[in-house]
């Protein structure tokens, strides 16, 4: 595996996400009186992306199960002087109940203006094998709560006062294309691009839908799923990372989660006023390129 900055071969973490990772813009609508909707914000590329946007100055409110784990990115936050904050609201997104309460809570810390559907789950099975209760649980987290989460934020934001706002769905590599033993996850990513282009299609053009989709990020859940892929396959960790993530890029280095952030925030910013509806493909040659 390719050398990650402030990893090593033994370890599979990011290093710690400092203000210089940060792509910062200026952008008038990045103020504290506005409010950035972060699902999964307890760790990963939810937390980055919630991290990133309050160094941008917007109020962040974060979604999430994991209390704790909230907890810790609002001490990022606080730790980088960051010039927006962040609130937590904790919700598990299977709970309609939960996810109204949590967009009636954001909407009281100022005007909503954007939403980054970015918790995610996965599992490795193949299809006879794959348990319907998981797959349940998987799109209800990533289909049907991005889908309730815009159905609720899309209102706030055509209330605001020139209606300027976006919403931007974590896709995957694995929107475009299926590998095996990931079925659940590429239906989801799928169907959450259809997503995006109703919202694009709804929005009149001031109020945006657009999609990430990057390769393999170092991430809690990406070093899961090595372990369930070595299981799976009968294969090593280091061949899951070299052959099965690695073997069709041709940037051998896996993303960090704060460069998946920055994606984000350009996606909400002005700058990126005609990506609507659109993908932001950040995948090192994986899927467009073959030898």
């Amino acid at each position: 595996m390719s050398s990650q900055p402030g990893s090593d071969s033994d370890s599979l973490s990011p290093p710690p996400i400092t203000k210089e990772r940060v792509l910062t813009l200026d952008d008038p609508r990045f103020s504290t009186e506005n409010v950035a909707v972060v699902t999964g914000a307890a760790s990963g590329i939810g937390r980055a992306t919630a991290i990133a946007l309050a160094v941008n100055g917007l109020t962040v409110v974060g979604l999430d199960i994991d209390e704790s784990g909230l907890d810790e990115t609002i001490e990022t936050v606080d730790s980088l002087d960051a010039e927006g904050r962040l609130v937590a609201a904790p919700a598990d997104l299977t709970d309609d109940e939960e996810t109204e309460a949590a967009i009636e809570a954001a909407a009281e810390e100022g005007s909503i203006r954007y939403l980054a559907n970015i918790a995610g789950m996965q599992h490795i099975a193949s299809i006879p094998d794959f348990p319907m209760d998981t797959y349940d649980r998987l799109t209800d987290v990533m289909l049907r709560a991005p889908f309730l989460l815009s159905k609720l934020v899309m209102p706030h934001i055509r209330a605001t006062d020139d209606g300027v706002g976006a919403i931007g769905n974590m896709s995957s590599i694995h929107g475009r294309y299926a590998t095996r033993d990931k079925a659940t996850y590429i239906t989801a990513k799928h169907g959450l691009n259809g997503l995006t282009r109703s919202i694009a299609a709804e929005g009149e053009g001031t109020l945006r839908g657009y999609s990430v989709s990057v390769g393999y990020v170092l991430t809690p859940l990406m070093a899961n799923q090595i372990e369930d892929t070595t299981e799976e396959r009968g294969i090593s960790e280091d061949e899951v990372i070299e052959d099965v993530m690695l073997g069709q890029a041709r940037t051998k280095e896996l993303m960090l989660p704060v460069e998946v952030a920055n994606l984000f925030v350009l996606g909400f910013s002005s700058h990126a006023k005609h990506l609507n509806g659109g993908d932001l493909l950040f995948d090192g040659g994986y899927t467009l390129t073959y030898e």
